[in-house]
């Protein structure tokens, strides 16, 4: 007999959400580790709120709500507001119920600065790593380090001399300004927009972009992220990230190894590196000059001639996963946010959801 293809609706509806989520979904995984994460920062969410008036969202619901949009790569809270009303799975994970009434997008807004005094982003990071099932997955002794341009929220047309001037020709939003003959820089110059970005270009022949620097530091057994920070883009911020994110996330006195690429073969860089008891594994830079010389490098056969220096070089790579991960799934190529201390929180975020997103296989598969 044929079904009716009709629908009357119900007046009473009884859903458990538990039981619509599969028992092997990844998720499931996921949200127990945050929510162990979450409960030790409890004390933390604590301070930020007063403890009188009305209730506010739950910031556990709003840290939940915001992995799911890297997760998913959901293009803004609005949207994320949206799929958060309908989809069950999305309700399920960050603690609704289906009879809930989503909140509105400027929640996020509003309790931003709230978890940024917190440095809230960071904590979880550092949580997730600390969590008893992510400890045994990670390499103590094995280390690699790199940065990656994040562009800024902030037009080119907005780069002005820091004394004024430079005016547009003609009216409106969209007034043109031209800018052939004009040298620009740091220096000189800074964005209307977001003051904090810097006039950066990757390499020679590249166009120079409104940009933050995002730096990784990143554990070779399995390739999770330890420790992630943003900086103002400069020639000098991936060397100086990379000894302050080593100073941070460091545990212990042991020696260690760091991997790079050719960007941090500098005499400076690879001394400090010793003075810190670290076993540089730096690709080698060592072109032709200008002038036709070679260019010195302070990596010699002490270290090359150890298998565990090509090791580091073949590790190493697997860093530009974290980055790729993090510009094409949770939208960090082009930031949202303007100022140093956003940039930061949201690229921080996107690198403890890229060590989620990836802990349920790697527990599987564990011994």
């Amino acid at each position: 007999m044929r079904g009716d293809d009709s629908n009357t609706g119900q007046l009473f509806s009884y859903v458990d959400l538990e039981a619509r989520v599969p028992v092997g979904h990844p998720l499931r995984l996921i949200r127990t580790i945050v929510n162990d994460v979450l409960g030790t920062l409890s004390v933390d969410f604590a301070r930020l709120y007063s403890h009188t008036g009305r209730p506010s969202i739950p910031p556990e619901q709003l840290l939940r709500a915001l992995l799911l949009q890297a997760f998913y790569t959901i293009r803004s809270e609005r949207q994320l507001m949206e799929q958060l009303d309908f989809n069950i799975l999305f309700r399920w994970f960050v603690g609704l119920g289906m009879d809930d009434l989503v909140w509105d997008a400027t929640v996020f807004c509003k309790n931003r600065d709230r978890l940024l005094e917190a440095e809230v982003s960071g904590k979880l990071l550092n949580g997730v790593i600390a969590h008893k099932k992510v400890r045994r997955l990670l390499s103590r002794e094995h280390f690699s380090v790199d940065g990656t341009l994040i562009e800024a929220w902030a037009s080119m047309k907005s780069f002005r001399p820091r004394e004024g001037g430079g005016d547009d020709t003609g009216g409106g939003r969209n007034a043109e300004h031209d800018f052939r003959g004009e040298k620009r820089s740091n220096a000189t110059h800074e964005s209307t927009s977001d003051p904090e970005a810097r006039l950066h270009r990757k390499g020679n022949g590249k166009p120079g972009r409104l940009c933050y620097m995002g730096h990784g530091l990143m554990e070779n057994r399995n390739g999770l992220v330890v420790g992630a920070s943003v900086t103002q883009a400069s020639g000098t911020a991936e060397r100086d990230a990379a000894l302050d994110l080593i100073d941070r996330h460091r545990r212990g006195k042991h020696r260690i190894t760091l991997g790079a690429d050719k960007a941090y073969d500098v005499a400076g860089f690879v001394e400090d590196l010793r003075d810190r008891k670290v076993t540089p594994h730096v690709a080698v830079q060592n072109h032709l000059t200008k002038t036709g010389k070679r260019r010195k490098t302070k990596i010699d056969a002490r270290t090359t001639r150890h298998p565990g220096y090509a090791v580091s070089q073949r590790c190493r790579k697997r860093i530009e996963e974290v980055f790729g991960w993090a510009k094409v799934q949770a939208g960090q190529a082009k930031t949202h946010f303007r100022g140093q201390r956003r940039v930061e929180a949201s690229f921080t975020l996107a690198a403890c959801a890229y060590n989620l997103i990836r802990l349920p296989k790697l527990i599987a598969t564990s011994p």
